[in-house]
């Protein structure tokens, strides 16, 4: 089999598999709202589950999600990417001199002039700082299955989730401090530790093991043909999976605050669509690659939720306004992120 056809078979079994996707995304959506509806007790439970502030069901979804990825990085790709200095610079320039001050523009224009009217005061205050907290916090984790399923360079990827780790220890706070106008702010060393341990390097360390033992036993040959499709789709599942669980633990606040919800959502919907558009264009501005540009500007659209939320019930309260708005991060993550894969995915000839 040549290498063209071989391309061609993969590329045409993984557009079957995800070819319905925002279908199945959809059903998951709706069947977690209804279980924690119907059965309150489990986001009970769930809640319990938590170290750190990080649910251990939904990490071990997320590493369900991240492991089969891992297993298909390529490390001498990864060598490559350290030493591309574009595209490690332009998401490090949307995530800290971008996307948090268009996260504060457009909490303050929405929250405060175009649903002014039908909210307080204090509810305008906590859920902009809740935005805030959401655009100063940058993903370390879940963009590695978005770039993934825009067909991105995911060893990039992976050197921008670690570098975004680092940085975040050093820029969280100043940053919020600065937006918020407020001293005092902790940095939640427990989550990012958790976090980062979870979501990189136990996946890691797992898919290196995993793809260096296959290869020697197997060979180059059956591992792209026959394990790289199956992990295609465990991943996806977990995807899947994780939604369900998501939107059992915090879907209810959908069918009780809807209208809420729905103004904070069009602020982080519209401040994800226009840094995910800039990034894009500076992408094509400097140069890069398909590849190279699809997780660039995915990673500048997404939020790292964990961290956002522990920062807000630390400082707030956890039935704080800001709390919730943390939590729309949460419910609005997935489906705003699946469609900035698609729009990748629509626009690749843009990079031809």
């Amino acid at each position: 089999m040549t290498a063209e056809r071989k391309g061609q078979l993969k590329e045409r079994r993984l557009a079957l598999w995800e070819k319905y996707l925002s279908i199945w995304v959809g059903l998951c959506i709706i069947a977690g709202t209804i279980l924690g509806r119907l059965f309150p007790q489990i986001s009970e439970v769930l809640a319990k589950l938590e170290v750190a502030h990080i649910s251990i069901p939904i990490a071990i979804c997320l590493f369900a999600m991240i492991y089969p990825i891992m297993v298909q990085i390529s490390f001498g790709e990864v060598k490559k990417a350290l030493l591309s200095p574009r595209p490690i610079g332009l998401t490090l320039l949307m995530n800290w001199a971008i996307k948090p001050f268009t996260m504060a523009l457009f909490a303050w224009l929405f929250l405060k002039i175009v649903f002014g009217d039908f909210l307080t005061v204090e509810q305008i205050q906590g859920y902009r700082a809740g935005m805030i907290l959401l655009g100063v916090a940058p993903c370390t984790a879940m963009v590695l299955v978005w770039s993934y399923l825009a067909r991105g360079n995911m060893a990039h990827t992976l050197v921008m989730t670690a570098i975004n780790s680092l940085t975040m220890v050093i820029l969280y706070v100043p940053l919020a401090t600065f937006l918020l106008g407020i001293s005092g702010i902790p940095v939640p060393w427990k989550t990012i530790a958790l976090a980062v341990t979870v979501y990189i390097v136990l996946p890691l360390v797992a898919g290196w093991i995993t793809r260096d033992q296959t290869i020697k036993a197997k060979g180059m040959e059956w591992f792209e043909e026959k394990l790289v499709p199956v992990l295609g789709r465990i991943s996806i599942i977990a995807l899947l999976f994780t939604l369900i669980v998501l939107f059992a633990y915090q879907g209810e606040k959908i069918v009780k605050l809807p209208a809420i919800i729905g103004m904070i959502s069009v602020g982080i919907f519209c401040n994800i669509l226009v840094v995910f558009a800039i990034a894009y264009l500076l992408a094509k501005a400097l140069g890069l690659r398909y590849e190279d540009a699809a997780p660039s500007a995915i990673i500048a659209g997404s939020n790292h939720f964990e961290v956002a939320i522990a920062v807000a019930t630390s400082l707030f309260g956890l039935t704080s306004g800001a709390a919730l708005a943390t939590v729309v991060g949460v419910l609005t993550e997935v489906p705003f992120m699946l469609l900035l894969v698609f729009l990748c995915l629509k626009t690749r000839g843009f990079f031809r």
